[in-house]
């Protein structure tokens, strides 16, 4: 193997570089990048970042130190039009080999939830706000480490006076257990030292107030969107970020999290649309004929033991790639769901349910999520359930933040089923509740459309044995924190997401949920429904808080 002294690149001294990299020459070529400079560009930025060693030549071996191995990963670099902008080098620890105690201690580093990301859309939206997004350039190699880790030296870049010896770092790499922590207290403390305020309830949001001005910022590991209620105000964030960090600015919000994201004049408008046909096209149902709903009305789906069984490696790929394109798609959600419980066994009957849902994808792929500007909206909720809905435990189907489990507890009547699903339904508008509140929305009684043995606080022969933790919802009600009413179940918008209907009830309760138009938000416990109402007059649709 052919190796090209390299002196005094980047403080390291007589550094060698091994020619048999061959991955990144082949991926090279698209863009004419030279795999060298892709290299050294990446070791460059370790070194800037001062991840690098804090001596030259590095140290002997430690004894009874762990010495984490590294590696290099190459990738394409592609952007929503899967159109490639550029070849990439990264330079990565070897974190599992790690030993929890020993090389690390804490590692979790939270997220923005799909929520949260939503809310903060149908806000900038509200206010008529544009929403900016910007990213770090290699995030974590600003993270600070608390505990002191060696790793080897790079292949294909050894000092060739001292090939043994390793090195220390001073902030993180990428593949370090606790990398991702490390990063976050990192802009979290330097966001907080700018006058910053960090979310109530969520740790990725931060704040802040300049007389009645507000600039809101959201964080995803090193994706950031922000906008504020003066354009100034952005440009000074910008500012202040580009002055401590490498930041690339991708002007307004165009793609987040999968998301497609248009901002138009009168509203936001968000939908998965390019994912769609991937997905289509991907399982090869381009051309096939598109189907009305995505299950048919009153169809119930069971074991089917006796059916012809399916591979599961052709089953479980749909179906994942479908409980992720439920971030924007709140009408498969039931659907979805119901398929997923198969998947350890699945027949013919259940793949062929989820080619109807495929089917249904192709004749709605721009489905989506509107967030109209200049709306008033209030917070209020609608929780329902479907009694035995399932037919293998006799236990519910419940739903919470559009992702699917079943109840863990045996509900004997539809009324303590919908108790249950009623004190989960709860849980996410009283987290909503404090969310807006950190925009400065404060609300009281918040309606929710459920079932009336609540509101009543003496205990009910019929739900005695029902776990404690659900009777929360009583002390809510007392307190005024959220009021419950009844609701028709012609206009229960929840039953979109407990059962299927024929193609007239469907769309209406899309249309009654202003879906494509503007629904904010799914929260389903067999289910909850939680939005934001929209209370200008004309715009199509509103709810009552007392008539539903």
């Amino acid at each position: 193997m052919a190796l090209i002294p390299l002196l005094g690149f980047c403080g390291y001294p007589r550094i060698k570089l091994t020619r048999g990299l061959s991955q990144i020459y082949q991926t090279s070529l698209s863009t004419g990048d030279r795999p060298t400079n892709v290299l050294l560009a990446e070791l460059n930025e370790t070194r800037t970042t001062k991840t690098g060693i804090r001596r030259e030549g590095g140290r002997r071996r430690p004894w009874g130190k762990s010495i984490i191995g590294l590696k290099w990963i190459f990738r394409n670099k592609k952007d929503e039009n899967d159109l490639l902008i550029q070849n990439k080098a990264r330079l990565v620890a070897k974190g599992y080999c790690q030993q929890e105690g020993i090389d690390y201690d804490e590692t979790f580093a939270p997220i923005a939830r799909i929520e949260a990301t939503q809310i903060f859309l149908a806000y900038a939206a509200h206010k008529n706000m544009t929403v900016y997004q910007m990213d770090v350039k290699c995030a974590f190699l600003n993270g600070v480490l608390q505990e002191e880790v060696y790793v080897e030296q790079p292949k294909g870049f050894i000092d060739l006076r001292y090939p043994n010896h390793v090195y220390v770092l001073d902030k993180a790499l990428y593949g370090l257990k606790q990398a991702p922590r490390a990063w976050y207290e990192t802009l979290t403390d330097y966001l907080l030292g700018v006058g910053y305020k960090k979310g109530t309830i969520d740790p990725t949001l931060f704040l802040r107030r300049s007389g009645s001005d507000l600039i809101i910022v959201q964080i995803y590991v090193d994706d950031i969107i922000f906008a504020s209620t003066k354009p100034e105000i952005c440009q000074e964030f910008e500012n202040i970020m580009k002055s401590q960090f490498k930041m690339s600015m991708m002007g307004e919000l165009t793609f987040f999290l999968g998301l497609q994201v248009r901002q138009h004049p009168d509203g936001i408008f968000i939908n998965q649309s390019k994912y769609v046909h991937d997905l289509l096209k991907r399982f090869d149902f381009g051309s096939s004929n598109s189907a009305t709903t995505p299950m048919p009305k009153n169809f119930q789906l069971n074991a089917d033991s006796s059916g012809k069984p399916v591979d599961q490696k052709t089953y479980r790929p749909i179906i994942g790639s479908l409980l992720y394109l439920t971030a924007s798609r709140p009408d498969i959600v039931f659907s979805t769901g119901v398929c997923a419980r198969f998947q350890c066994d699945p027949r013919e009957s259940h793949l062929s349910v989820v080619k109807r849902i495929l089917r249904y994808l192709k004749g709605t792929p721009d489905f989506g999520l509107w967030y109209p500007k200049d709306s008033g909206f209030e917070l209020i909720a609608y929780t329902d359930s479907d009694h035995a809905g399932c037919m293998l435990t006799e236990k519910a189907l419940p739903l919470v933040s559009w992702s699917s489990r079943k109840q863990n507890c045996v509900s004997l009547s539809t009324a303590e089923e919908e108790y249950v699903a009623a004190a989960c339904c709860c849980s996410q508008v009283l987290w909503m509740k404090t969310q807006l509140a950190d925009f400065g929305y404060t609300m009281q009684r918040i309606p929710i459309y459920a079932i009336q043995i609540t509101a009543n606080p003496v205990q009910h022969s019929r739900t005695k044995h029902i776990d404690i933790r659900y009777h929360f919802i009583k002390d809510h009600v007392e307190k005024g924190n959220i009021e419950l009413y009844f609701v028709e179940s012609d206009l229960q918008l929840a039953d979109l997401f407990t059962k299927p209907f024929d193609e007239k009830r469907h769309f209406f309760l899309l249309n009654r949920c202003g879906y494509s138009q503007r629904l904010l938000v799914n929260s389903d416990q067999n289910s909850h429904k939680t939005r934001m109402r929209r209370t200008s007059p004309g715009a199509g649709f509103a709810i009552s808080s007392k008539s539903g």
